[in-house]
């Protein structure tokens, strides 16, 4: 499974035209599933998620100690099934190592479910849809999580 975590002062999902999700100060994560991706794939994510230190303290020490929980952050996950594009041949992207959609939805779910029950404030997209995000990231901060490279 792979993520892309963005620090974001605020981040939205617009769906035709309609706002489906929309946080401020947080975490806009973007959430590809892979083929072989299991429950214990998800488990990752959701922990490192949940307590990756990205946030600063107030009052001008620059250093990340704090989770989003810590300050009172939200995060918005939307599905991205592109983040398993190969593109190492051709100049088309191959899409062989994502999941099939209805294993993905499952996995995708289970990554939303598990941030919501350590009682995070989460926003999604719309599974399958064409989405527009918008954000402000606050840095920047981005950093890309691979399950597959943690085991």
């Amino acid at each position: 499974m792979r993520a892309v975590v963005q620090r974001v002062c605020s981040a939205s999902v617009t769906v035709h035209g309609r706002t489906v999700g929309s946080i401020q100060r947080g975490l806009l994560v973007l959430v590809g599933v892979g083929r072989a991706d299991t429950d214990k794939d998800v488990t990752y994510i959701v922990d490192k998620i949940l307590r990756l230190r990205l946030f600063e303290r107030r009052g001008g020490d620059k250093t990340m100690n704090l989770s989003v929980k810590d300050v009172g952050g939200s995060v918005l996950v939307v599905s991205q099934f592109t983040l398993y594009g190969d593109c190492r041949r051709g100049r088309r992207p191959s899409y062989t190592s994502a999941s099939d959609p209805e294993t993905a939805r499952l996995r995708y779910e289970a990554v939303v479910a598990g941030l919501r029950c350590d009682g995070l404030p989460v926003e999604t997209g719309e599974f399958q849809a064409m989405m527009k995000v918008d954000s402000i990231n606050d840095g920047p901060v981005t950093l890309l999580l691979d399950s597959t490279k943690a085991f």
